[in-house]
């Protein structure tokens, strides 16, 4: 097991760090909230009902931002944005997810010119184009500079007052106040 006997519950507006050496099970539970593994025990539940029961319901609801940024190099930043969008089927402001990690100005730039941090940015603007209410989000802050983790930290604010909920497996480089704190591993 990598991990087990976790528990916690989240209400609209709250977030959760994951803290924890490499390898404790950060994005393992990320994977796991996801929809992406099965626990081996137990449930995932939203408002109440196991996710499980209706799994396509569940990812319809989830940004999952990997600690990789998974943004196809032959498209433009745009049409990043707009693929993304097209595959969560809701509505998207491509402009401004684009202005909001500061990219407005790249927007017709092939993905493969960007620089690491730009691409971390574009990666993180899906959060943006198309929202959903519960945002995962694993180790968000590498590759960012002070100004765009301020810029990511406000994002996560803005969807947490807006009733949104945030999980977010950190080494520490990413402010999220007031959340609730979950340390893996030894």
């Amino acid at each position: 097991m990598v991990i087990e006997g976790i528990g916690f519950g989240l209400r609209h507006g709250e977030a959760l760090l994951l803290r924890g050496a490499n390898g404790s099970g950060k994005s393992t539970l990320l994977r796991v909230l996801a929809g992406l593994l099965r626990p081996a025990h137990g449930e995932i539940r939203w408002a109440g009902r196991p996710v499980a029961d209706d799994p396509a319901g569940h990812r319809a609801r989830v940004h999952y931002v990997a600690h990789t940024d998974a943004v196809k190099g032959g498209l433009t930043a745009e049409e990043n944005l707009a693929f993304a969008a097209a595959l969560s089927e809701r509505r998207a402001d491509l402009r401004a997810a684009l202005d909001g990690m500061r990219l407005a100005a790249l927007a017709d730039l092939p993905a493969q010119f960007l620089s690491a941090g730009q691409r971390r940015r574009l990666a993180l603007a899906r959060l943006l184009a198309s929202p959903r209410p519960l945002w995962l989000l694993d180790e968000p802050g590498v590759g960012l500079d002070q100004a765009s983790r301020a810029r990511l930290e406000a994002a996560i604010a803005d969807h947490r007052r807006g009733g949104g909920l945030c999980v977010v497996a950190t080494h520490g480089d990413v402010a999220v106040p007031d959340a609730a704190r979950l340390e893996l591993g030894d």
